[in-house]
């Protein structure tokens, strides 16, 4: 089979990750309002139904290593767009919020799969100069998956079920795509000889771990908007849903910005480019509280908010492969799992707030978080990270 061009490698990424996080993942706040009405789910149960998919992804990311060494690129491809298909259906036709649930847990199994796996085939088919570009590239594709949401939601606005059958017919394409064009690698036998252990030095581990962290917080911060921004706007704004549609494209057209993390950190250092992303992030969640019921605002927090969280999930993915060099599949494992972390715990604490304190009390408190984060970042990062800086 024909090796991929790094231009070719970044497009069946994006693709893939479009599928698995985009649609599989963080379009589900986008149709919430309407499954909140129809299956009756209280805020609070909506929050912990929102943590899922990070819960899941947690145990898939970690397994993720395993599974791709195991099995092969290919076949770990072809799983990871296979299960969001058959999560994205499960979500269609659930008929109660017990299996909703079940479907947005497969939708997380197949998110955690797909970084790494993505991340790995960059390491065998990219020079190593393209490498931090490509990574970025594919890691924006969550925003074109978030993109696609747009038109489906001004179509079905209320027939929710319409749009995650039409989510799970592009899983089957892009499932094949996988089967097609990801490099094809003999999987470990048994009987076969043990993977060499990992070697990293104690400054690669402490770098890591200070990416971990500040990812936690970063999870954290963007849980609130990924799950309740669509429901603030139509239930504390009082706009229409098929209005949404329009911030979700927004989030998807900032979001592409994200595409520029590693040449951020090449330029500007990793310190500056981590606090830029979260100050998006916190004035993203600033803005909409304010006011709610502006159409024009939201589209501006919407974008700010698809600039802020990619560039940071981009910073994260990239920084790592730059510190753990020699292990590509192994590297964004922990600060996209501490991402996860965060997010399982930010979601129902985000649902409380709502529930108690409203969503303008909540998107507040979440903007404020950022800045915190933020500020722990720059000082991390500027301190003690300099040993580990790698070129792109």
């Amino acid at each position: 089979m024909k090796t991929l061009s790094p231009l070719g490698m970044a497009a069946l990424g994006s693709g893939i990750i479009a599928i698995t996080y985009g649609l599989a993942r963080f379009v589900f706040g986008l149709f919430l309002p309407a499954m909140r009405d129809e299956l009756m789910i209280t805020p609070t149960m909506a929050g912990v139904i929102g943590a899922l998919p990070f819960l899941s992804f947690v145990f898939a990311i970690l397994a993720a290593t395993w599974v791709t060494r195991h099995l092969g690129i290919r076949r770990t491809g072809v799983a990871a767009a296979g299960l969001a298909g058959i999560g994205l259906v499960t979500i269609a036709l659930a008929p109660s919020s017990l299996v909703l649930a079940a479907g947005v847990l497969i939708c997380g199994i197949s998110t955690g799969l797909s970084s790494p796996v993505m991340a790995e085939t960059v390491h065998k088919v990219v020079p190593f100069a393209l490498r931090g570009r490509v990574n970025a590239t594919i890691n924006a594709g969550t925003s074109l998956g978030i993109a696609i949401a747009m038109p489906a939601v001004l179509i079905w606005a209320e027939a929710w079920r319409s749009a995650y059958i039409g989510f799970a017919a592009l899983a089957v394409l892009g499932t094949l795509a996988a089967l097609c064009y990801l490099p094809k690698e003999d999987r470990v036998s048994p009987a076969g000889p043990r993977p060499v252990a990992l070697q990293a030095s104690r400054e690669q581990w402490l770098g890591i771990a200070r990416l971990s962290g500040l990812a936690v917080g970063m999870g954290g911060v963007s849980a609130a908007y990924w799950v309740f921004a669509p429901d603030a706007v139509i239930n504390a704004g009082g706009l229409a849903p098929s209005q949404t549609a329009w911030m979700w494209l927004a989030v998807g057209l900032g979001g592409l910005l994200g595409a520029g993390a590693g040449d951020l950190i090449s330029r500007f250092g990793p310190a500056a480019s981590h606090a830029a992303g979260l100050v998006v992030t916190s004035a993203s969640l600033a803005l909409l509280a304010l006011d709610p019921g502006n159409f024009a605002l939201a589209l501006v927090s919407a974008a700010l908010f698809g600039a802020g969280y990619m560039t940071l999930s981009g910073f994260y993915l990239v920084r790592s492969t730059q510190i753990m060099t020699e292990a590509p599949s192994f590297a964004p494992v922990l600060p996209l799992l501490a991402t996860s972390v965060g997010q399982v715990a930010g979601s129902p604490l985000a649902g409380w707030l709502v529930g108690t304190e409203g969503h303008v009390t909540a998107f507040m408190l979440f903007a404020i978080l950022g800045l915190a984060v933020a500020g722990v970042g720059t000082w991390l990062l500027k301190e003690r990270g300099a040993a580990v800086v790698a070129p792109l």
